[in-house]
């Protein structure tokens, strides 16, 4: 497996590069890639299918500069920002009868992250939901998959020193919930990890066997321009 450490400058530019290196995968049959990206400025994300109205305030994302986008992916709405890692993994399933559907792929994928990090912490962790890592019933990843006819594309984050109450302020409470959550506030329900990002990154890449580096990507500019930045795809719901 390759691996990419790169963030990009805008969320745009890293909302598409997850899809660009899905797409390019699927078109060429290259191998499998893990990519980690941490972001620099706040932004809210809606999965595939959300309303934005529905998850989150719009008025005071406005107000305080926070751009509000939609990535590829299902799943529901986050706040990204600073003390968020993210990770991106695009796999082979037609060579893999493990990831064949999604809700196997589910199972596989989170298991799998869990054994690469159950070092890092002083306490059990958790699959919770369909895609979520949590210690304690208490969650700190969340996560997402798309399909393509032979690779997919799972992506996550993860809080290690995230500003949580700024999620109770922008975001609303979620139009869909596990059972796990049992109606609590995002900050009851969320907690950070408290690790150093350079040890998640290095558990991530172990536990991917991701050990050649990616040396480029595809160029984004046309799937930016003609997708993350307009408003018909950000606010199609």
């Amino acid at each position: 497996m390759k691996y990419l450490d790169l963030t990009l400058p805008t969320p745009a530019e890293n909302l598409a590069c997850d899809e660009a290196l899905l797409d390019f995968c699927e078109e060429t049959g290259g191998g499998e890639i893990l990519r980690v990206w941490e972001p620099a400025q706040y932004f809210a994300v809606v999965g595939y299918a959300n309303k934005v109205d529905v998850e989150v305030n719009r008025e005071k994302c406005r107000a305080q500069g926070i751009p509000i986008l939609r990535r590829c992916s299902g799943g529901g709405t986050v706040l990204q920002g600073p003390g968020c890692l993210n990770y991106s993994l695009v796999l082979d399933f037609s060579k893999n009868d493990l990831l064949q559907t999604i809700t196997q792929a589910n199972r596989v994928i989170m298991e799998r992250q869990r054994q690469s990090l159950k070092n890092l912490v002083n306490a059990d962790i958790g699959i919770e939901g369909h895609t979520d890592l949590a210690i304690a019933g208490i969650k700190f990843s969340g996560n997402a998959q798309r399909r393509r006819k032979n690779f997919l594309l799972f992506h996550g984050v993860f809080l290690l020193e995230f500003e949580i109450p700024l999620i109770e302020e922008l975001l609303k409470m979620p139009s869909k919930q596990p059972d796990y959550r049992a109606n609590r506030s995002h900050e009851k329900f969320l907690t950070n990890l408290h690790r150093p990002v350079e040890e998640l990154k290095q558990a991530l890449r172990c536990g991917w066997n991701a050990s050649e580096k990616l040396e480029s990507i595809p160029d984004l500019s046309k799937l930016v321009q003609e997708k993350y930045l307009r408003e018909d795809w950000n606010f199609k719901f």
